[in-house]
């Protein structure tokens, strides 16, 4: 018997403009788990949904190999006979039902007679399974009462409910806490003893080591290298990645902004669905012209709704004060803060920050359509020029400025999004998690964004997740814990270990 359960032989694939795979081999050892990594763009998904089925045979050349035997793919129910069965970044769960029918969605167990759902038996199920796997969801609990992270969760429970032996698991941490990350680890090194094989896709390089045995590097559609964990440092798989060496992961650049252009003052907003609970709670602090302000803290600190709040996604549910060059103003909605000369890349960049099924040129002009309008009418050639300034400023990587956004990989959907603010010519840009499931090489050059936006006089404020970035790049730090602000640093010789004890509620230091 082959020591590969899996292999993928000359896979070329190609899309109207674009080669997305040309010529990738990729082998899969039985038990091992196996990092696909790359820039976006570089194919991994791609590569992914034919394993999977999502493109059909006969739509790509090449051959799928498993167990020795040539398979061929018409749909994802192909490939999940075969036991294969991938969890996306982007959950496909539904809402409005429960954890377990969730799990056992179109495999629900019947009663006698074979016409009517066994609730009792699904609950039991479900609750079997998860607690085989240790994740403490009550089967029960409809899914959008769940956080994110206990969805994917969720999603990753129903994957392993049809008997896998091979799971694909794309961005699977992204958006989970360190304490759920540690949980899906633990499950990952469990089934593996169990001989599941596990093809993970990440750009969390720090997680690479931790889980993976075998890591192999796509550029620009094209297989670069396979190697065991051990042959690996971050610097080889940076530089296979991106063809180059990153010199800095960070190119941090030491700003001195003075002049306070924004400043917020007592500001509380409400949760829409418990009108009573504050999701924030009386902050105040400044932003100054020419600087990056970070803002730091755990899932559910209040961050986004913070800036979600200023900038006018609550209307009502706000209370407080917000001053522009020093002159009090009123924001009740996003169009009253572009008004002002604020701008917001939301976290969620797909549900809120693009429209997927539009081109890359409707989506870059949409914040600022008084630009490339003539007399009330949109006019197609200021609409081409603006869009093509930007696009090819940011370096989107685009066969056309009608190619949809949706088509796009993660990190060029990103830098449409700043795109499309960056032509409202912003005062204060908000970034929300702006580098959260895109490359380095991505997160390099917008970086580099950021510092040639400041340099120009724009305030940034960066909110992120990842420590790192955070002390990495921000002049000011600002870390919040339930609602409040607890610490506000000058970023100078700062450490994560500090920034975490006010992110976990103390008000002071330990070293003070």
């Amino acid at each position: 018997m082959s020591e590969y359960i899996l292999e993928m032989r000359g896979i070329t694939k190609e899309f109207p403009g674009v080669k997305a795979l040309d010529n990738v081999n990729f082998k899969v050892k039985r038990g091992e788990v196996h990092a696909l990594c790359g820039e976006n763009g570089a194919g991994k998904s791609t590569l992914m949904k034919i394993l999977s089925g999502v493109y059909p045979y006969g739509t790509y050349k090449g051959d799928i190999v498993l167990k020795g035997e040539v398979q061929k793919f018409y749909g994802i129910k192909d490939s999940e006979r075969k036991k294969i069965a991938i969890v996306y970044q982007e959950l496909a769960l539904v809402p409005q039902m429960t954890v377990a029918e969730n799990i056992y969605l179109a495999n629900e167990p019947l009663k006698f007679g074979g016409t009517t759902i066994d609730d009792d038996k699904l609950n039991y199920m479900a609750k079997e399974l998860l607690n085989r796997l240790g994740i403490d969801i009550n089967p029960v609990t409809k899914v959008g009462a769940l956080g994110v992270g206990k969805q994917q969760l969720v999603e990753i429970a129903k994957a392993l409910s049809k008997d896998v032996e091979v799971l694909i698991l794309d961005e699977p941490t992204a958006a989970l806490t360190e304490t759920e990350v540690e949980t899906l680890f633990r499950i990952i090194k469990e089934l593996k003893k169990k001989g599941i094989t596990f093809i993970i896709i990440t750009h969390k390089l720090e997680e690479i080591f931790q889980i993976a045995d075998t890591v192999t590097i796509l550029r620009d559609g094209q297989t670069i290298s396979t190697h065991s964990i051990e042959e690996l440092d971050e610097d080889t798989i940076i530089k296979g990645m991106v063809g180059r060496e990153l010199t800095e992961r960070y190119p941090k650049v030491s700003h001195k902004g003075e002049e306070v252009i924004l400043e917020v003052k007592n500001f509380t907003v409400y949760d829409p669905n418990m009108p009573y609970r504050k999701l924030v709670d009386n902050v105040s602090f400044k932003v100054k012209k020419g600087e990056i302000l970070g803002i730091s803290g755990l899932v559910g600190a209040g961050r986004t709704e913070l800036v979600m709040g200023i900038f006018g996604a609550y209307d009502k549910l706000v209370e407080g004060e917000i001053f522009l060059d020093g002159k009090k103003i009123e924001i009740k909605s996003p169009s009253d803060a572009i008004r002002y000369g604020l701008a917001l890349v939301t976290e969620d960049r797909k549900g809120n920050g693009l429209i997927l099924d539009q081109s890359i040129m409707m989506n870059t002009t949409l914040a600022a359509l008084d630009k490339v309008m003539t007399k009330g009418i949109l006019d197609e050639n200021k609409e081409i020029l603006y869009s093509k300034k930007y696009v090819e400023e940011l370096k989107v990587k685009t066969p056309s400025l009608e190619q949809k956004v949706g088509n796009l990989s993660g990190g060029n959907q990103q830098k449409v999004v700043l795109a499309k603010w960056l032509m409202t010519n912003p005062r204060v840009l908000f970034l929300d998690e702006p580098t959260r499931g895109i490359d380095v090489g991505a997160k390099y050059e917008i970086y580099n964004i950021m510092n040639k936006l400041v340099e120009n006089g724009v305030a940034v404020v960066m909110i992120s997740s990842e420590l790192p970035e955070i002390l990495g790049m921000s002049d000011r730090i600002l870390v919040m814990h339930e609602g409040k602000i607890k610490g506000e640093l000058e970023n100078k010789n700062v450490t994560q270990e500090e920034i975490m004890y006010y992110a976990t509620g103390r008000s002071r230091a330990r070293n003070e």
